[in-house]
């Protein structure tokens, strides 16, 4: 297993830990992504190494070419599908697994595990860390990935972690924040602006 995997694998065990911690109110309540609750977000996760080349084509038609319309449609209607204990159990079964959404990388995998938990540990009040090493991956991973749209929200913006000696981007105005608060901007999260700071605040549109 490389790294990439193996934190990945950390990560969606961490995940469903966070899960089982819930209470039953916690689930139905709102996440960062906008329009999903607590549970769609974990059906999603579960997704991850489920997703095949069919139901990305299939779901692709249906949601008439959205690809964030196909994301939300899978994942509710795997939060039917399944109780929250069997979900739980299916990001902790397929942690380790090397599959991944056609069209992905591990990368994506990682990043996807790491977005997710702050979306659903945030609205709650549950304080929830990155670990370094793999969120310095991700946010170097995502910040230049058109898909995620982090080149044309970023631009002419330089980020500056605060918790560690990491920087990255081009540009006449900065941005000040911890790594995980870099990440949640870069796939644009207003949450990640709480403990910014800098000049580029001014230039960003999320």
């Amino acid at each position: 297993m490389n790294e990439v995997l193996r934190w990945v694998e950390a990560e969606r065990l961490s995940f469903a830990d966070l899960l089982d911690d819930l209470a039953d109110d916690e689930w139905s309540k709102d996440s960062l992504c906008a329009g999903w609750t607590v549970l769609d977000v974990a059906a999603h996760l579960t997704l991850s190494t489920r997703t095949t080349l069919g139901m990305v084509v299939w779901g692709a038609i249906k949601a008439r070419g959205s690809f964030d319309r196909m994301e939300a449609d899978l994942a509710r209607k795997r939060a039917t599908q399944f109780t929250r204990a069997e979900l739980i159990e299916q990001i902790r079964v397929t942690a380790g697994s090397d599959r991944h959404t056609p069209g992905s990388s591990h990368l994506d995998c990682l990043l996807d595990a790491l977005v997710h938990g702050q979306d659903i540990a945030r609205p709650l009040g549950r304080p929830r860390s990155m670990p370094l090493e793999p969120a310095i991956a991700a946010l170097e991973f995502v910040r230049t990935n058109k898909f995620y749209g982090a080149p044309k929200r970023l631009r002419g913006v330089r980020l500056v972690a605060t918790d560690t000696d990491w920087s990255g981007g081009e540009g006449p105005d900065e941005l000040h924040a911890p790594v995980a608060d870099l990440i949640l901007i870069s796939t644009g999260r207003p949450a990640g602006l709480t403990n910014a700071t800098g000049p580029a605040l001014t230039r960003l549109n999320l």
